[in-house]
């Protein structure tokens, strides 16, 4: 017996150490995880990013000497180097920026070049320096940098009135941080084959525009017209993603060029609670869409009068080069007419938070600052509808018809859905031969279910709700029957839509009460087809818009019958 007593204790306790033992390890290899995670945290931290987590009375002697001695021997070879840097910059600086500069020119302008292009006798000053990635691949690092520059540039300018004039730009200053790519990695010195630069982060460009021999101002608009020619022929030629390539041993480095990735589809749905930039009535609000801030690269909504929350309703679509560092950015306006609008507020949504193939539907609240997150004061929110689509998405059938159809992507990837033809016919060449656009037809049957946590609006606390379905293109109503003294009502009834042009399209689900004298506005719902069109079956609930409380339940299908019309 005690022989059998001892050998069941002698199991339990070499099972309770064999346990004990897998979780301690287990607990060490999570431990060795995050600090891994750590580590590589901090490794890709910038001096900017350490300069807000600790002050600089904090750092230990030696990293505070480190970074400083890395970073004034740095300065000093650049000192020593930069009369030859500025030679080759200054030409190659001529040769890419001139061409953006014409493309860019303002109409007023008959001609727009360099006479004289130097970059001064003042070298750069690196204040910080990052190394993103160091593997077999190549080496990418950031570089954080100042210039006061006593540069001489002389942009030859001449007018379709005939006048020349030369305007120097002075007062240059400068902060930003550049990357720095070295790739691919090679077995012959100096071990990579090509330098790919770009300018990564612009935190601040100054200058100022001077006539030599004469006064700007007797040209109005002129000084302004050329600034903003300066500022988008940087922006195009150099702000990341867009990347010089320098090769250093012959090869070919395509690779290495900026490429598109993909297609953003962007549906600005509508906004609401906008401040009122206006005196007297409401505001007149715009939109300016974009994810390069470049005149061609920009889209505009119509404007929308006298609203605080306008409907647009309004598909754009745009090009994405690098979706993991690349922004969408909305800025909403107040239309002043012939005078300069009004900015509401401002949004921005990472692109790499987007799932590919995926519709987002979000709200975003605006701001006054993208820089200055921080912003207390309520502007308002914008609604929007987002999809990437990446070129080489593997679920993604490759569509034969791209360059006989005029589609976007979104209307690519649901056509391709549908089997390429409507009805599985064939397209003859002869049909081919014409430009044609894509219209998703359809049956949107709407369940109204349910609703929930409606407010109260009659004495008693109670309302007598129903709801009004609204399709906004072809105006299209139905109404469900009134549930009595509920503020949880449940109703049940489907109604059907035939609807002629589905992705640009909307519905509007109204929530009222009903009175023997009246009715009262509880709420509403505002619906794209975006979402019921691309997966044709879906259940929600969405939260009611102007009331302070309350959630409609619904149930959608869609039934496609997609048409052609000649553009």
């Amino acid at each position: 017996m005690a022989f059998l007593v001892a050998l069941v204790l002698g199991v339990v306790v070499g099972i309770g150490l064999v346990v004990a033992f897998a979780k301690s390890e287990n607990a060490r290899s999570r431990k060795r995880r995050a600090l891994a995670a750590t580590i590589a945290s901090f490794a890709r931290m910038t001096v900017e990013d350490s300069r807000k987590i600790l002050p600089a009375d904090v750092y230990p002697s030696w990293v505070v000497f480190a970074r400083q001695q890395k970073l004034k021997w740095l300065n000093q070879e650049l000192v020593k180097i930069w009369p030859f840097v500025d030679q080759a910059a200054s030409e190659l600086i001529r040769t890419s920026v001139e061409p953006t500069l014409e493309q860019y020119r303002p109409v007023i302008l008959a001609s727009l070049k360099f006479s004289k292009l130097t970059l001064g006798t003042v070298a750069p000053q690196f204040t910080g320096i990052s190394i993103l990635e160091e593997n077999e691949s190549g080496i990418i690092m950031e570089l954080e940098m100042n210039w006061d520059a006593n540069s001489s540039i002389i942009l030859d300018i001449k007018t379709y009135l005939g006048v020349a004039l030369p305007i120097q730009v002075k007062n240059i200053g400068f902060t930003g941080v550049f990357r720095l790519m070295f790739k691919p990695m090679v077995d012959q010195f100096p071990c990579f084959g090509a330098v790919c630069f770009s300018l990564r982060e612009k935190k601040k460009l100054d200058f100022t525009l001077k006539v030599i021999g004469g006064n700007l101002s007797t040209l109005p608009g002129v000084s302004d017209a050329i600034e903003a020619t300066i500022r988008n022929a940087v922006e195009d030629t150099l702000m990341w993603p867009v990347r010089k390539v320098i090769p250093i041993i012959p090869g070919d480095y395509s690779d290495l060029e900026l490429k598109p990735v993909g297609t953003l589809e962007v549906k600005l749905v509508q906004a609401r609670d906008l401040t009122n930039k206006d005196i007297i009535g409401k505001s007149d609000p715009f939109s300016i869409v974009y994810i390069r801030p470049l005149p061609d690269k920009m889209k505009r909504s119509k404007t929308i009068d006298n609203d605080l929350s306008p409907i647009w309703n309004e598909h754009f679509e745009f090009i994405v080069e690098d979706v993991s560092t690349q922004n969408l950015t909305v800025k909403i306006y107040d239309d002043d007419g012939v005078q300069a609008a009004d900015l509401i507020g401002c949004a921005q949504v990472r692109l790499k938070d987007l799932e590919p193939g995926k519709v987002k539907d979000i709200w975003v609240k605006l701001v006054k600052d993208l820089e200055i997150q921080r912003d207390n004061k309520d502007r308002g929110q914008v609604h929007l509808e987002l999809l990437y689509c990446p070129y080489d998405m593997k679920d993604e059938v490759s569509n034969p018809f791209d360059k006989q159809f005029t589609m976007t992507s979104l209307e690519r990837t649901i056509k391709n859905t549908q089997n390429g033809t409507p009805n599985g016919s064939s397209l003859s060449s002869k049909t081919l031969s014409r430009r044609k656009e894509i219209i998703m037809r359809g049956v949107l049957s709407v369940t109204v279910v349910s609703a929930e946590d409606l407010p109260a609006m009659d004495i008693a606390g109670k309302s007598d709700p129903y709801v009004v379905l609204n399709m906004k293109k072809s105006k299209t109503k139905h109404k469900t029957r009134v549930v009595n003294e509920s503020l949880n009502p449940t109703w049940g009834q489907t109604f059907d839509f035939v609807v002629e042009d589905g992705l640009h399209d909307m519905l509007i689900l109204e929530v009222w009460d009903h009175d023997t004298f009246g009715k009262d506005y509880m709420g509403r719902c505002i619906l794209t087809l975006t979402r019921v069109i691309m997966e044709e079956d879906y259940k929600e609930s969405f939260p009611l818009e102007g009331a302070k409380s309350g959630k409609l339940n619904l149930h959608l299908k869609w039934s496609p019958q997609p048409i052609y019309r000649d553009t």
